[in-house]
């Protein structure tokens, strides 16, 4: 009998592209052009991983009316330049060449609008490993109960699109979100230090394991992914 595929779901920012400042700088910009103040450095950092109305609302005090045209500059300038100065983290490419070659099905699980993290992969050159995007939609992005949702629909969805063609399943990402939303689900998690958690975050929130490096991470999806597929065979 032939066994299923492991499935890997990876966030993008800060998981597998290092925004390299152009999530904060984009964020700045658009607060500058929109004539509103422009929040410390600390606090544009946090603002990497939640969905980015709800960042502007809660983190940077963007009134609800100028809502919609903040997030209109940070777009328009993101696509401009920010998405070039991005990089891919250093270990991730080959990690997916080594996943894709052990036919692992790779998916990106994103709260970045799918259009946008679709662009930014093409840009990176990382659309082939990929067998699907799942972001959130363009309505409405300061939705309050979208917040509160954070990535639980989204991973949802990509659980839901594979559902009985996968013997084991792993989240990897780098903020509470990603690691909330697969313990929702009930699978595991991994936790990547290289992107903006604070310190102790990703614990707190239930990661199976906290990695530091790309060799840690493809030990621990071994790991992890063996675990799952002998549960799954009980």
């Amino acid at each position: 009998m032939t066994s299923l595929p492991a499935l890997v779901l990876f966030d993008l920012d800060g998981t597998l592209v290092d925004p390299a400042g152009a999530i904060t700088g984009g964020i700045s910009r658009a607060l500058q052009l929109a004539g509103l103040p422009v929040p410390q450095q600390d606090v544009l950092d946090s603002m990497v991983g939640p969905p980015l109305g709800q960042s502007l609302r809660e983190k940077a005090g963007v009134p609800e009316s100028d809502l919609a045209e903040v997030i209109r500059l940070y777009r328009t300038e993101y696509r401009h330049s920010g998405m070039a100065a991005s990089h891919v983290y250093p270990g991730v490419e080959g990690l997916l060449q080594q996943l894709k070659t052990e036919g692992t099905i790779l998916a990106v699980v994103t709260q970045k609008p799918t259009p946008i993290a679709d662009e930014l992969l093409r840009v990176q050159g990382l659309t082939a490993y990929f067998e699907s995007i799942h972001g959130a939609g363009f309505d409405d992005p300061g939705s309050t109960a979208a917040a509160d949702a954070g990535k639980i629909p989204i991973l949802e969805e990509a659980l839901r699109q594979y559902a009985g063609a996968y013997g084991s399943v792993v989240m990897v990402g780098d903020r509470h979100y990603d690691i909330a939303a697969a313990v929702h689900h009930g699978i595991p998690a991994i936790g990547v230090g290289w992107g903006f958690a604070a310190d102790g975050e990703l614990e707190a929130a239930g990661a199976a394991a906290v990695v530091v490096n790309t060799e840690e991470l493809a030990e621990e999806l071994a790991l992890q992914l063996a675990a799952a597929t002998q549960g799954t065979e009980r």
